[in-house]
């Protein structure tokens, strides 16, 4: 088991986007994914199609998994530098998608 497992944190954020806006989002979104793992705390990061539930028509789903040292650093990020990055994908695209997220430790094995 690494070092990082016992404790850890996943910041999950599954995505519903307009599929007209799949290659654009999709650009931004690596870029942003980028920029969140380069701040403290963050270990890496896990993008996702999401196959099942299948999105509706028209629609295409994602799921970023965000792995942090501890429930401290997203406290961090949450506080810190969520609200300035979330606007900024709203600024960008609107209403055109639907973010939800949840927080996820991790267990030993």
């Amino acid at each position: 088991m690494s070092a990082h497992c016992a404790g850890g944190v996943v910041y999950e954020v599954t995505l519903d986007l307009d599929g007209a806006i799949a290659d654009e989002y999709l650009q931004w979104l690596r870029a942003h994914i980028a920029e969140i793992c380069a701040l403290p705390g963050f270990l890496g990061a896990d993008l996702h199609e999401t196959l099942e539930p299948s999105a509706p028509d028209g629609r295409i789903g994602l799921c970023v998994q965000y792995r942090l040292r501890d429930r401290a650093a997203l406290e961090d990020y949450l506080r810190e530098h969520a609200p300035r990055l979330r606007a900024d994908g709203m600024a960008r695209f609107g209403g055109r998608f639907n973010a939800s997220r949840r927080v996820l430790r991790t267990l030993p094995r």
